[in-house]
């Protein structure tokens, strides 16, 4: 991984807005990279199969094949982001689709037609998903609702996530939702489950109208299905900033990731291309670009630096939709906070590459110029960048 880190407090980032939100929390950091393998300081539900997917049996056999969910899968492992995964086709789903074709010479449709589902075959032994145990070591975090007011926001230590089941389905790239249906009543999906299945959500969960905001489904040392993500290897000794490698971890990111020699950023088809110096397309992930009041500035940049875990300089005076009367503040970092867990600076002034706290609107709101996308994609293309890898932002 390519590392460097300029001082995110110096990041005006004045072209990216500030995303209102009432589901961003508070969350007390411990060390939950734990060696799940000699060879990997992943947390410990890391994937434990190899590449194609061998070594693998969950003792829970899955209720359901999940055919769109085992192809969202395989493309997410692959580094064609299909955005949430939840076993849905939908525009980030097509964008990976077609970047899967175009890498490997297929007729580009966006559909998993049968010559892709041939070259997907390759990955059949994949499982659409997997069990895991939610570690321990998570009931010694603690979860808070972060106000919409910035000046509340500024007064927090960290943008955290809103409950353990935020966190838990950003560790696996899908939703809360998502999670509930592939554990019915609590449990995961499977045979024994059957009668679960088409009745409650969880066992004891009250109605969502009643339920606090911070309450969650899922708990710690309880048992449940997930997405079948992977790739989520961290080398020891890889990471030198070792609260970048816990973020890596809690979003199920490996440290080995392809050296990126351009990006090319696509208005119109809302993608980002990363090509090596081959010119081989490696990764393509779904963006959000901009709006009529901050569009996407057209033209060649290149990567300045890196920020982990940034903070943000939020200054009203940048932003149209904000009143300037607004008092500036310094927002502290976290997975919840306006750019998520990383900024990548170009040398357009003010412009960058992020995440966001909200990884379900990627591809379908409006961003203030800059280019967003899901937290565990940022994280992904941050150690694919480095400084004077070249940004091509075209319609």
């Amino acid at each position: 991984m390519r590392n460097i880190f300029i001082s995110a407090s110096i990041l005006a980032l004045a072209a990216c807005g500030f995303s209102s939100t009432d589901s961003d929390p508070d969350e007390t950091q411990v060390a939950t990279a734990e060696v799940s393998k000699p060879d990997n300081l992943a947390d410990e539900m890391a994937s434990r199969d190899d590449a194609m997917g061998g070594d693998q049996t969950d003792e829970i056999p899955d209720s359901s094949e999940r055919p769109v969910m085992q192809a969202q899968v395989v493309l997410d492992r692959q580094g064609f982001g299909p955005g949430v995964i939840d076993g849905k086709m939908g525009a980030s789903t097509e964008n990976a689709l077609r970047g899967f074709q175009e890498a490997n010479g297929l007729k580009v449709t966006g559909e998993l037609d049968e010559a892709t589902k041939q070259k997907l075959a390759a990955w059949n032994k994949v499982p659409a998903t997997r069990i895991v145990t939610i570690p321990a070591s998570w009931s010694r975090l603690t979860f808070k609702e972060v106000p919409e007011s910035p000046k509340k926001q500024a007064e927090m230590e960290r943008l955290g996530y809103n409950s353990l089941d935020e966190k838990l389905a950003e560790r696996f790239h899908t939703t809360i939702e998502v999670l509930k249906s592939l554990n019915p009543g609590g449990k995961p999906a499977g045979p024994q489950n059957a009668a679960s299945a088409a009745g409650q959500s969880s066992a004891n969960a009250q109605p969502d109208e009643e339920k606090p905001v911070t309450a969650s489904v899922f708990s710690p040392g309880q048992t449940i299905r997930v997405p079948n993500i992977g790739a989520d290897r961290i080398v020891p000794g890889a990471i030198e900033n070792q609260d970048w490698a816990k973020t890596l971890a809690s979003l199920g990111v490996g440290s080995e990731q392809p050296e990126a020699d351009r990006v090319v950023v696509s208005k119109s088809g809302g993608t980002l291309k990363v090509f090596d110096a081959q010119d081989k397309l490696v990764a393509l992930f779904t963006v959000t670009t901009g709006s009529e009041n901050d569009p996407l500035p057209l033209g060649e940049w290149k990567v300045n630096g890196t920020a982990y875990n940034p903070p943000f300089a939020y200054d009203p005076e940048l932003f149209w939709d904000v009143p300037d009367d607004d008092a500036k503040q310094q927002l502290p970092p976290g997975p919840n906070g306006p750019v998520g867990v990383v900024w990548i600076d170009l040398s357009k002034e003010h412009y960058g590459i992020h995440g966001t706290p909200e990884p379900q609107t990627i591809g379908r709101a409006e961003s203030h110029g800059c280019v967003r996308l899901t937290n565990w994609d940022a994280a992904r293309l941050a150690g694919m960048v480095s400084p004077g890898t070249k940004v091509l932002f075209e319609a």
